[in-house]
């Protein structure tokens, strides 16, 4: 997990130095009417860390395998207004909750990693896979944001 913690904090810094430098109308911009702008896609990824924090502790001590609830990625950032919401403070959420799973996931053992879960109807995973999947879907958009 050496290497996946050191992937997150290495994009965690790459979010907050792009977004501490982007302009209000750069992040904002909206590339098409059912596109999410720099800001929606930040906010996204606060949702998925919400919910994943939330799968990554309660796996901890649910019934094996875990499985997996599914969370509508696009009515959440409609009902979480992210387009309107202050950069200083959705970026200081998201910086706090991935430092929160950060912590989480520094206190895994190898027992723990390999907890199974149902990732899809009878599709079996483990929790290092679900950690890992977790920062390759924060690094997918990482790189979308800094492209757009």
């Amino acid at each position: 997990m050496t290497d996946v913690l050191k992937r997150l904090d290495d994009l965690l810094k790459q979010g907050q130095d792009y977004f501490n430098q982007a302009t209000d109308a750069n992040i904002s911009k909206k590339p098409g009417p059912e596109k999410w702008s720099k800001k929606e896609i930040l906010g996204h990824l606060i949702d998925s860390a919400v919910n994943n924090l939330q799968r990554f502790t309660e796996i901890q001590f649910e019934g094996k395998p875990y499985k997996i609830r599914k969370y509508n990625q696009d009515e959440l950032v409609k009902a979480n207004d992210y387009q309107n919401a202050d950069i200083g403070e959705i970026i200081g959420f998201w910086l706090a909750i991935n430092q929160r799973i950060s912590i989480l996931m520094k206190q895994q053992t190898e027992e723990t990693l390999a907890f199974k879960i149902e990732v899809d109807k009878g599709e079996i995973a483990d929790l290092r896979f679900l950690m890992t999947d977790y920062v390759d879907h924060l690094e997918h958009h990482i790189k979308q944001i800094k492209s757009l």
